[in-house]
């Protein structure tokens, strides 16, 4: 099928029958979405090459999350909270959005898909909330991915609820020795690796030898992962997000990870758009918006 011929947007099956929905930019970009989750397991430039990091390992199978991509951390991030670690919207089936409500206006050539998720008789067991949880997922005409997050507090009985998120972005990068972030100097983080201290970043630019668990606090709206041996820096753009997490599990956890290969951590480093020191609260009819932008740049933005 030649690139003229194929649909911007299409269903699929993907891995152990799971639906997956394709969505094509004009340019050759190529980003794939499973309803499991309605999590995003693969990004590719122009080129075709993959720009987000799935395990070998992940096992495609409900009810455990996908290991890789961008797993949505809802209502609860980590495991600050009464729930499974992560929550459970990254495990749920998510559906086709046929009436969502207006986002702002998408320029020409933008290809998006809109899903929803709402709770079930045994989700409101362990979490007694009413919501809808509408996501955008839309591939630019420059091969940019954006994730327009919306959730609604559509309770009648009158209660707020309270919750935290993250994007748990996982970039393919070559070598993460070889890696740097920006954006992130001189801010205040809690080290999930240090019962959660708070520390203060020192260093020009964060680099890894070592197991990193890192919450920072009150982060800029941009944020660099820069790649030097493939030359690629990827841009993080985000809004409605204050916090940013910063996550490699180095040799001994991936080891004791039974989804994570042994040695994968030196191709992924997961950097995410999150809220995690101060929770949002909704009262009923509120709605909060977190939007993630994801680009890249084929040089390192210092050379």
């Amino acid at each position: 099928m030649s690139s003229s011929e194929r649909k911007p947007i299409e269903v699929i099956k993907g891995i152990n029958g799971l639906e997956k929905v394709v969505l094509r930019g004009i340019h050759g970009t190529c980003v794939e979405v499973y309803l499991y989750g309605a999590h995003v397991t693969s990004w590719k430039n122009e080129l075709g090459e993959e720009l987000l990091f799935v395990s070998s390992k992940s096992i495609f199978k409900p009810p455990k999350p996908i290991r890789g991509g961008i797993p949505i951390c809802f209502p609860q991030f980590s495991n600050l909270g009464p729930l499974e670690t992560h929550g459970f919207a990254r495990n749920r089936l998510w559906t086709f959005d046929d009436d969502p409500p207006p986002f702002p206006p998408d320029a020409a050539n933008k290809v998006f898909i809109d899903l929803i998720l709402r709770p079930t008789k045994e989700d409101l067991k362990i979490w007694p909330h009413s919501f809808e949880f509408r996501l955008r997922i839309t591939l630019g005409p420059g091969g940019d991915l954006m994730l327009t997050s919306r959730v609604r507090n559509t309770g009648t009985d009158g209660k707020p609820f309270t919750f935290t998120f993250a994007y748990h972005t996982y970039f393919s990068v070559s070598d993460i020795s070889e890696v740097r972030v920006e954006g992130l100097e001189t801010l205040d983080y809690l080290d999930n690796c240090q019962n959660r201290e708070r520390f203060t970043e020192q260093g020009d630019s964060l680099t890894f030898e070592s197991e990193v668990d890192k919450i920072y606090l009150s982060t800029p709206t941009k944020i660099a992962v820069m790649d030097h041996e493939k030359k690629r820096t990827f841009l993080i753009r985000k809004e409605g997000l204050p916090d940013a997490v910063v996550w490699n599990p180095w040799d001994k956890k991936a080891k004791a990870m039974a989804d994570f290969g042994d040695d994968e951590y030196k191709h992924m480093l997961c950097v995410e758009a999150a809220v995690v020191e101060k929770p949002i609260t909704l009262k009923p009819g509120e709605e909060w918006r977190g939007r993630q932008e994801l680009s890249t740049v084929n040089k390192l933005l210092d050379s």
